[in-house]
């Protein structure tokens, strides 16, 4: 299935199918690109995958820099180490391989690339965003897994090590010219981290699909690739060569980074912070909060989760919104289980002593903003100790 190459755009120009990959000499001719850096994270800096992808920029005669060192969570180390591989290899554009990391990293060097300062001068919190000038040089963005859909999406997420926390640099400028959506690429992400890309795809739906700001077109998006996450993940999980299910899982991530125009909600800011304290998978992180965060909302979002319900496959007729939202809830909790999520923050290994200051983290971070219901510190700390005690039941 999807071997025939799917073009459209929405705004970035997506190519999706099985050896989208192959296409990316032609797509860095058009553009213009004669030396790119190829941002990528330490595991994929030794794979088949990046491999190829040089294999491919070495037939078409094209010079380029790979900077392979990216961090799970990356950081502005990270950030500034890329920088000065773009600006010592003579790099005029940016080639993002792998998750949601190397993709951000990727978007921000090319901001620094002719934004002069530190990046943590443009972050939204600062109000720097705003100040961003381009033309940027052009990013090409090329996921390896199926969560952040940052490949189409106009923030970066970076860890601050002088403020202990990450922080997100926004900008319409930063969204990659092109993304390469190639389902192949993704076979070989082992079963865990299918399932916790799969739920952090999940948690940006469902959350944009909460925010009350009217965005019918966001809303639509995210119905429907809750739909594929429901449909699809736990056969990607189970089943690595299953090009359907992984090709579907794709675009479910990438419709939530275009439904997240909306914004995102408590979840994203205890994961945020989860990651920055204890250095967990983003992903990981979102799945062990989404079902405490959902139980928070259920009053306020009854409605939404009703069509989260649907979504899954659950006939609503003659329930109310409350009820159904209840069943959206369960049907949430049986695919993490299912899929093999840890039961518990503390089942992942985190310590009770942090949960303070993980709330306290969590509250500095924008996200829970735009949540449908507002939550304090002790709303925070209150969701944390949910989470660490048991996200069932």
């Amino acid at each position: 299935m999807f071997e025939t190459i799917s073009h459209f755009t929405f705004p970035t120009e997506i190519f999706f199918g099985v050896n989208a990959l192959k296409g990316l000499p032609g797509h860095l001719d058009t553009l213009g690109m004669k030396t790119p850096l190829v941002v990528t994270d330490r595991g994929l800096r030794e794979s088949g995958i990046c491999a190829a992808l040089e294999s491919l920029l070495v037939k078409a005669g094209l010079s380029y820099t790979v900077f392979g060192d990216v961090g799970a969570n990356p950081c502005d180390g990270d950030v500034a180490s890329a920088l000065e591989a773009f600006r010592s290899g003579g790099c005029d554009c940016v080639v993002g391989l792998g998750g949601g990391s190397p993709l951000d990293v990727a978007k921000v060097v090319s901001v620094l690339a002719v934004n002069h300062g530190d990046l943590l001068e443009y972050a939204i919190h600062t109000g720097g965003h705003v100040t961003i000038r381009g033309p940027l040089p052009p990013v090409v963005a090329i996921p390896t897994t199926s969560g952040t859909g940052s490949e189409v999406g106009r923030c970066s997420v970076i860890t601050s090590k002088t403020l202990g926390r990450k922080y997100m640099v926004c900008n319409p400028l930063m969204m990659p010219s092109i993304a390469l959506l190639d389902p192949s690429l993704t076979v070989g992400l082992p079963p865990a981290l299918t399932a916790y890309t799969g739920i952090d795809a999940l948690t940006h739906n469902i959350e944009a699909l909460t925010v009350k700001e009217f965005h019918p077109m966001c809303d639509a998006i995210a119905e429907k690739a809750i739909e594929f996450v429901a449909r699809y993940l736990e056969r990607a999980a189970r089943n690595p060569d299953d090009l359907e299910a992984r090709g579907h899982m794709m675009m479910a991530a990438l419709m939530g980074a275009v439904a997240f125009q909306k914004d995102l909600g408590t979840a994203h800011s205890l994961a945020h912070a989860l990651s920055s304290v204890c250095g967990m998978q983003h992903g990981l992180a979102n799945a062990l909060c989404l079902v405490p965060v959902m139980r928070f909302n259920v009053t306020a979002s009854a409605k939404e989760y009703a069509v989260v319900a649907r979504c899954f496959g659950i006939s609503t007729f003659g329930m109310t919104d409350l009820e159904a939202a209840q069943t959206a809830i369960s049907a949430v909790e049986d695919l993490m289980s299912c899929i093999g999520i840890p039961g518990s923050l503390a089942a992942a290994g985190v310590a009770e002593s942090d949960l303070t200051l993980l709330s306290d983290k969590a509250f500095e971070d924008s996200c829970h903003l735009t949540n449908p219901r507002p939550c304090t510190r002790d709303d925070l700390l209150m969701l944390l100790r949910q989470a660490y005690e048991t996200t069932s039941g």
